[in-house]
């Protein structure tokens, strides 16, 4: 499962798109999204209630406490909200976590009041799922914690009235029932698509029907090929205060090009170990053990390849690895792991034959770099393909070493490790 946050304007979107066809009735949320390129004339005219309800405009960037950071405004008019975006819009901001980075997306609703402020939490586990409610939602929820319910919804188990009753037991009956009925299905659209975490802080009644006031929503993105027509055009933003560097972009766009997999994150630019794994989990597993072994700091990246990538996507993907794993050389030694697990389907040998010709191409780089590189793989024609890599260590004169599934993921970051420190 790999949970990914997205804006809250997505999570009202799917709330109310999923709403009316699993409970047959319509959930009366509104919202719109506001960018650089949005033209107000024209969002108006698309969604006439902007020109005509008081509105709320707070940024839409994957943190939260915006009202405790001054970044909401209440009770304004379209021209309001215009100007208050226009002051911020690409501006950069601290959040209360300490994290600096542009605000370049808000989102506009209308402003509702209201008396009652209700949370809902919903956080997918390994066994079920922990759902949380409260009485006392709002920006005050952590001071009011003691007050929060939780119960604990075991996967396939249906969830019932009687599951549910802890968490409404003190409600007023007036509103029990539909408070409860609301919860319902706000649990079915979390596991029909495939949520990982929601949450409401607070939801309200407008007319005795619930209304989420402020929404946050983390999707399982390995699920996108069974969801993509539920989903829609749904965006998995970077975290706020992250911003791609030229490589990553590059990336990036290779990723949204293939329908394989293609991820690279630049951690630490001067870092020692760099890793060109293939497969998700691998890649976590070969990062996880260089941060346990101690040496975290010294890991220069994130990357990761998978769906069976052609020849061309992988040697242009190698060029970008090879190139930030050899920048700035120092005269201290390097360790590139290309690693993975043990393939279903990829053709290793067909694979490896891109990263073979980038290496080929960036030899003095790596030799300037003082680059030892380790290669740890199985899977169909493997042993083609470490066989070629060992001739390529041979043919340009690069300390690489070569194993096949008999070596552990773990024990070739170990040897990667000792050679960084070897050379201290």
């Amino acid at each position: 499962m790999a949970r990914k946050k997205i804006r809250e304007y997505d999570s009202k979107r799917l709330l109310k798109e999923h709403f009316k066809r699993l409970a047959g009735t319509e959930l009366g949320l509104k919202s719109a999204q506001v960018t650089e390129s949005t033209d107000f004339n024209e969002l108006a005219d698309k969604e006439p209630w902007l020109s005509s309800s008081k509105l709320v405009v707070k940024p839409d960037m994957l943190f939260g406490k915006r009202g405790k950071s001054g970044l909401v405004a209440l009770n304004l008019d379209l021209a309001q909200v215009a100007s208050f975006v226009k002051e911020r819009l690409g501006k950069e901001v601290v959040e209360m976590g300490g994290c600096k980075g542009p605000i370049t997306t808000f989102i506009v609703e209308p402003f509702v009041p209201h008396n009652e402020e209700f949370y809902l939490n919903i956080v997918s586990e390994r066994l079920g799922c922990s759902m949380r409610f409260s009485e006392c939602g709002g920006i005050e929820i952590e001071e009011n914690w003691d007050k929060v319910k939780t119960v604990f919804i075991p996967t396939g188990t249906p969830f019932t009235s009687e599951l549910c009753a802890p968490l409404v037991a003190t409600l007023p009956l007036e509103i029990k029932e539909k408070v409860e009925d609301f919860i319902k299905v706000v649990f079915s659209i979390f596991l029909d698509l495939d949520f990982t975490f929601l949450e409401m802080n607070p939801f309200t009644l407008v007319d005795g029907k619930p209304y989420p006031l402020d929404m946050r929503g983390e999707l399982d993105d390995t699920a996108a090929f069974k969801n993509f027509k539920k989903w829609g055009n749904i965006e998995f933003p970077m975290p706020f205060g992250r911003v791609m560097s030229a490589t990553e972009s590059f990336i990036h766009g290779l990723d949204e090009k293939t329908s394989a997999s293609l991820k690279f994150t630049v951690l630490n630019p001067k870092g020692r170990i760099w890793t060109m794994v293939a497969g998700g989990g691998a890649s976590v597993i070969y990062a996880d053990t260089v941060g346990d072994l101690g040496y975290a700091n010294e890991l220069g990246n994130y990357a990761e390849y998978s769906g069976a990538p052609n020849e061309q996507e992988v040697l242009q993907y190698a060029r970008v690895v090879i190139d930030c794993a050899t920048a700035d050389p120092d005269d201290q030694k390097r360790a590139l792991v290309i690693g993975g697990g043990i393939a279903n389907f990829t053709d290793v040998a067909a694979t490896f034959s891109g990263i073979i010709r980038a290496l080929r191409e960036k030899e003095e780089k790596l030799k300037a770099a003082k680059m030892h590189i380790y290669v740890r793989r199985g899977g169909p024609n493997y042993q083609m393909g470490l066989a070629k890599m060992r001739t390529l260590g041979e043919e340009i004169g690069i300390p690489l070493e070569v194993f096949g599934p008999e070596a552990t993921m773990t024990g070739i970051c170990k040897q990667a490790i000792d050679c960084i420190t070897a050379a201290a």
